[in-house]
């Protein structure tokens, strides 16, 4: 028995630190990137040193290039997982590798960790807890870069307005619309990451494609959000029919900021219905409590007399 309690105790001790390992991992490496940037500004690194991912991100990206290679993976449901990923705002081939190689770990893992936890104890919930570890790990990853994708989308909803300003200002100062584009990504690069590198995949795609129009559509299309549909379709006319860009550009940098006021409105309008059961579960009792407690002490103290 104390065997089992220790090996329970071990891997439960090896499962955390594993976990912080790799929620630690990126943010130390965020920081290395910050300080060889500060290091390359101020001249003592002339030539920065080739980012290397997390060992567990290196790790995922094979066992899902191993599954992407066995072709269980196809079709549709391949295309859907592409979409998604890039909605959340990662690029590159090796992002969808990266989320399967994730599920998979997650879903072959967790149920040896919880198989070993419930080591001795009885069989049928120990195979209920092993069920569920292999369900968690499935399903957590599709609900973690579900929320990342909502996080990516509100933040490039929120930088959204301040980049069409800066393009208002680069159209005004005679930038065609390429070199406005790249602009708006490099100076927003700092302020809103999200929005950078919408438009730093604008404007690579401007360079590529033959269709300029095409570019500007695939903008709304990668994150699903009506904003840059709109934006896309603003600059597509723009480019067809000729009509002035800085003009376009500032009247639907108005709508946004006026959609953006009517939805945080709408929010506070919600508030007194929100507040309604906190004040009836906290305040309205101890309310009763002051107004009839007293009664209460005083019908008790008349029927105790003889």
């Amino acid at each position: 028995m104390n065997r089992v309690l220790l090996l329970q105790a071990g891997v439960a001790v090896l499962a955390c630190a594993a976990l912080g390992l790799a929620l630690l991992l990126p943010r130390m490496r965020r920081a290395e990137r910050l300080q060889g940037r500060i290091d390359t500004l101020r001249g003592i690194g002339a030539r920065p040193q080739p980012e290397r991912a997390p060992w567990p991100q290196r790790l995922a990206r094979g066992v899902g290039q191993a599954v992407l290679g066995s072709g269980l993976v196809k079709g549709e449901t391949l295309t859907e997982l592409q979409r998604t990923v890039v909605a959340a705002g990662f690029r590159g081939p090796r992002a969808v590798a990266v989320f399967i190689g994730a599920k998979v770990m997650l879903m072959g893992g967790l149920p040896v960790v919880a198989l070993l936890l419930t080591a001795g104890q009885n069989p049928v919930l120990r195979n209920f807890l092993v069920a569920g570890a292999a369900v968690a790990g499935l399903v957590m990853p599709e609900v973690v870069l579900r929320r990342m994708r909502a996080a990516h989308a509100a933040q490039v909803e929120r930088g959204l307005a301040d980049a069409l300003d800066l393009m208002v200002i680069c159209a005004e100062a005679g930038l065609p619309l390429e070199a406005a584009v790249e602009r708006v990504a490099t100076e927003m690069q700092d302020a809103n990451c999200a929005v950078s590198a919408e438009f730093a995949n604008v404007a690579t795609e401007l360079r590529i494609l033959s269709d300029r129009r095409e570019a500007l559509q695939n903008m709304g299309d990668r994150t699903g959000l009506d904003s840059l549909r709109r934006l896309g379709g603003t600059l597509a006319q723009t480019l067809q029919y000729g009509t002035p860009l800085s003009q376009a550009l500032r009247t639907l940098a108005t709508e946004l900021r006026h959609e953006t006021l009517m939805r945080f409105e709408a929010r506070a309008a919600r508030l007194p219905a929100l507040l309604t059961l906190p004040t009836i579960a906290f305040i309205l009792p101890c309310i009763f409590l002051i107004v009839g407690g007293p009664a209460v002490l005083r019908v008790l103290d008349l029927a105790a007399r003889p």
